[in-house]
This record gives C-alpha cells, sequence and structure tokens, in this order.
C-alpha cells in the first residue's frame, strides 16, 4: 500500500483555490440575491403603478395612482405595505431566505406638483400622440394668426370704450344745457327791462329738437341694462349653478411631493398650450354644451375663473362684447361712407343744441354707439347659435345708422346669421388662447377634479393626492446575514 503525501506548499496553493471557489460561489448568491431583489422591486413598482385611477384614465386618459382612494386623505404608509406585499412572493422564491427587513418611500411626485406642470405634461403627451405631426401643424394654422388678432381686437375695444367718449358727450352737453338756460334767463331779464317786448330767442333749451333724433342717450340706457338680458335667449336661461373656490385646486393649500431628484422639464412653447387647450376643449362643457356637474360653463370658467356659472358667462359675454366693438370700430374708422353718415349726423346734432364745436366729441360718441349696436347684434346672434364673421364689411354690416335709435326693437329682425364666421365656441376658443398657462392648467385640474367627484361619488377626490412618480428605498435581508438597500424609482411619464 502506498501512502500519499503533500507538500505544504501545495497545501497552502489548494486552501487558497477553495477560499477562491468558496467566496466564488458565495458572489454568486449574493449576485443571485441582488438580482431577485431588483426583480422583485420592479415587480412590485409596476403591480403598485397598475392600480391607476380608472375614471382618470377613461374619461380623461391620464394615467395617474390616486393615493388616497375614497378617504379624502394621502396614504403612502398603505401604498407602501402594498409595495411590500407585491414583492414578498418573488422575495421567498428559491433557497436565498430574502426578508425585507424595512423601507419606504425616498421621494414621489404629484400631478399638483410644479404648478400642475406633471398634469400638464401628461395631457400635452397624449395629444401629441393622438393628433400626430399633421394634427398639430392644423391646430397650429387654426389658431396662432387668429387667436393674435382676437387678442389685440379685445385691446383696441378695451381702449375705445376708455376713451370715455359718452362721459365727454354728457359733459358737451350738460354744459350747452346750462348755456341755453342762462340765455333764456338773460333774454327773459331783457324783456323785462323792454317793458315786456321779447323777441323769439334761437337757442336750444338743452331739450332734444323734434327734428333731429339723437340716438346717444338711448344708447346710453341700453349700454347699462343687463348684457345677459340683452343677448340670452329667454327660453334657454342661464344656470345659477355655483362651487365652493375652497374646496378646489386653485383655492386650497395643495399637498407637494418631495425627494425626487428629477423634476418634470418645464415646457412652456405656444405648441404644448395649443395642444393642452384642444385637450381641454375636447372635455369640457360650456353654454353651448353644457356640462352635467357643479358648473356647466367650464370653458367659460376656463376663461373667467368665477365661482358661478352666472359669473362667468357675464365675464365671458363682457370679453366677446371688448373684441366685437373693438372689430367694429376699426371698421367703422376705415369706412369713409359710414364716417360720412357720422360726421354728418354729429353735425346735425351739435347744430341743433347750438354747440357747433362739439360736432367732434358727438362724432366719437356716435361711433362708439354705433360699433356697440352692432356687436350688440353680434353677441345675440352668437348666444342664438349663428355665426359672425371676425372682419366686418359693407355687405355684412347690418346696423344702419338711422335705426340706431331703434336697436331694441330689431335686437331679432336686425342680426343675421354667416356660415362663413365664427361661431360663440369658436370664439371662446380663441380667446382662450391667449390667457396665461398658469390660469388654464390650475382652472383646467379644477374642472376635472369637479367632475369626478360629481359623476363618481367620490366627494374626497383630490388631484394633489394623485401620484404620477414614486422612489422606493427597500433593505432587504439574505441569508440572515447581509442587507442589499435597493433604490427603484417608476414613473408615468
Amino acid at each position: 500500500m502506498k501512502r500519499g503525501s503533500i507538500t505544504i506548499f501545495l497545501a497552502l496553493i489548494l486552501s487558497l483555490l477553495l477560499s477562491l471557489v468558496c467566496t466564488s460561489i458565495e458572489s454568486v448568491r449574493m449576485a443571485a440575491a441582488r438580482t431577485q431583489i431588483l426583480n422583485s422591486m420592479d415587480i412590485g413598482l409596476y403591480s403598485l403603478f397598475g392600480q391607476y385611477d380608472r375614471i382618470l384614465l377613461k374619461d380623461y386618459d391620464l394615467f395617474f395612482l390616486n393615493g388616497s382612494g375614497n378617504k379624502g386623505k394621502i396614504n403612502l404608509s398603505s401604498l407602501y405595505d402594498e409595495l411590500e406585499n407585491y414583492m414578498k412572493p418573488l422575495l421567498e422564491q428559491n433557497s436565498q431566505k430574502l426578508a425585507v427587513k424595512q423601507g419606504g418611500f425616498s421621494g414621489y411626485r404629484l400631478a399638483t406638483d410644479q404648478d400642475g406642470e406633471v398634469f400638464f405634461r401628461q395631457a400635452v403627451t397624449y395629444m401629441k400622440k393622438t393628433l400626430g405631426a399633421q394634427g398639430i401643424q392644423s391646430l397650429i394654422n387654426r389658431f396662432q394668426e387668429q387667436g393674435e388678432r382676437v387678442r389685440e381686437a379685445e385691446e383696441t375695444g378695451n381702449q375705445a370704450e376708455g376713451n370715455q367718449s359718452i362721459e365727454s358727450y354728457d359733459a358737451e352737453m350738460e354744459a350747452a344745457a346750462q348755456n341755453s338756460e342762462a340765455a333764456h334767463q338773460e333774454s327773459e331779464n331783457t324783456s323785462g327791462e323792454n317793458g315786456g317786448q321779447t323777441g323769439e330767442p334761437e337757442i336750444s333749451d338743452g331739450n332734444q329738437p323734434s327734428q333731429v333724433v339723437n340716438p346717444i342717450p338711448i344708447l346710453k340706457r341700453i349700454r347699462n341694462m343687463s348684457l345677459l338680458d340683452l343677448i340670452v335667449p329667454a327660453e334657454k336661461g342661464i344656470s345659477e349653478n355655483t362651487v365652493e373656490k375652497s374646496s378646489l385646486c386653485s383655492g386650497r393649500r395643495c399637498e407637494k411631493g418631495m425627494g425626487m431628484l428629477e423634476e418634470v422639464k418645464k415646457d412652456d412653447s405656444y405648441i404644448s398650450q395649443l395642444l393642452f387647450q384642444q385637450y381641454l376643449e375636447n372635455r369640457l362643457g360650456s353654454y353651448t354644451a353644457p356640462a352635467d356637474c357643479n358648473l356647466k360653463y367650464q370653458k367659460e370658467y376656463l376663461l373667467c375663473g368665477k365661482n358661478s356659472d352666472r359669473e362667468n358667462l357675464k365675464s365671458t359675454a363682457g370679453r366677446l362684447l371688448m373684441v366685437r366693438e373693438g372689430v367694429n370700430a376699426a371698421y367703422l374708422m376705415t369706412d369713409p361712407v359710414k364716417r360720412a353718415q357720422v360726421q354728418s349726423m354729429a353735425l346735425a346734432i351739435a347744430s341743433a343744441f347750438l354747440v357747433p364745436p362739439a360736432s367732434v366729441i358727438i362724432e366719437a360718441a356716435l361711433l362708439l354707439c354705433w360699433s356697440f349696436g352692432e356687436s350688440l347684434l353680434d353677441l345675440r346672434e352668437l348666444f342664438h347659435g349663428g355665426k359672425v364673421p371676425f372682419v366686418k364689411h359693407a355687405g355684412n354690416w347690418q346696423l344702419a345708422l338711422e335705426n340706431l335709435a331703434d336697436l331694441m326693437e330689431n335686437l331679432d329682425s336686425g342680426r343675421r346669421n354667416d356660415e362663413s364666421g365664427l361661431s360663440y365656441e369658436e370664439y371662446l376658443q380663441l380667446m382662450i388662447v391667449s390667457e396665461s398657462k398658469k390660469n388654464k392648467v390650475s382652472r383646467g385640474m379644477d374642472m376635472i377634479e369637479m367632475c369626478i367627484r360629481s359623476s363618481t361619488g367620490q366627494k374626497g377626490f383630490r388631484l394633489d393626492h394623485c401620484i404620477e412618480a414614486i422612489e422606493a428605498s427597500v433593505d432587504v435581508k439574505a441569508n440572515r446575514k447581509k442587507i442589499f438597500t435597493v433604490k427603484k424609482q417608476y414613473s408615468y411619464l
């Protein structure tokens, strides 16, 4: 029988090799454990975010994880427990003896973060995928030029109203009446001194002479009337619904996300804002197509931000009146025939009141009243479902100057529908274009939040409880000795 032997050197070499093999085996086991933990974290986050709010997706094409459910209060600990429960089945596979020691959310992002930029980006992303390049270009062509023209027209209308033509007219007429009264009194005094011999003074007593029809006092009274009463069809009526602003995103202090290293990049481009407006356009109601929610005139709310349908409609009508006044006044200034008519009537009124120098002031007041009267017919046509051309010309101008005094009798017979023109909805969209991104985003979130509460019965639903991204950190013990810390993010964007 032969005896085996081994040298000390070989023994040392074998011990090193054995150590290397054991270390390699352990390294492989740890790598497998790390991979298993990462997989469990991925599956856990996918499963958690797979519980997105179905109503938000179905009605608004938005992906958000409702962090409060029907409870009205965000509950991150409950969401983390769900994440851990999704992870456990994968951690228990194989023989790694993996167990979660502790963990939590190190960061999360909400729909309302960054002044609603998260919500805005989801809506814009959806519209880009839906419309495509051709649809986006068509949208730009539709709004870019006309939106700017509407903004300029509204500014022109406000400037025309700010010139105080009516106030200047009132001052001149009052001065004329006082001068007439003074002259009349002086004539009586002179008559008394001359033994009662009087002549007929050819001066005005401040009253309108019968041969001159002055429409300005009539238009002044009309301008003081309720605009909605003048333009809204009586049979349709006006919604009186209201909402508590303090219960909406824009009126309360919203929850804030935390801890996310990467913020959503701010997008203030004109194209993105048009896409966002079109997104809201497809989902919100208006006067012509009321929504079945607390506020029915939601697009008007986008424009004006009032807490009642009536106030939103009133403000919208007022701004639309300024747009039409701006356009109509600009046309009157460029039409030589109509300018001549105005100058002729102004001179006749000034002469009748014996104040020829005031003809310029009377002319300015007449121009304002005429453009207002035409604009009133425009708005009445729009609110009755008709269309009105943006720019007027002699062929589609409705109100003759001689009929201005009879405006109230011709509110319906004097207006005309023009199929080549723009509808109320189209004017509304063009006015909303000039509204700031901040207002459109915050008010859009208000309306979506309000509608979900109304349609689903979730009275506590809040967009600032809707989670768009989460960063989770978990400590997992492997083989009862080594602890792995895993940190991962998941985002719908």
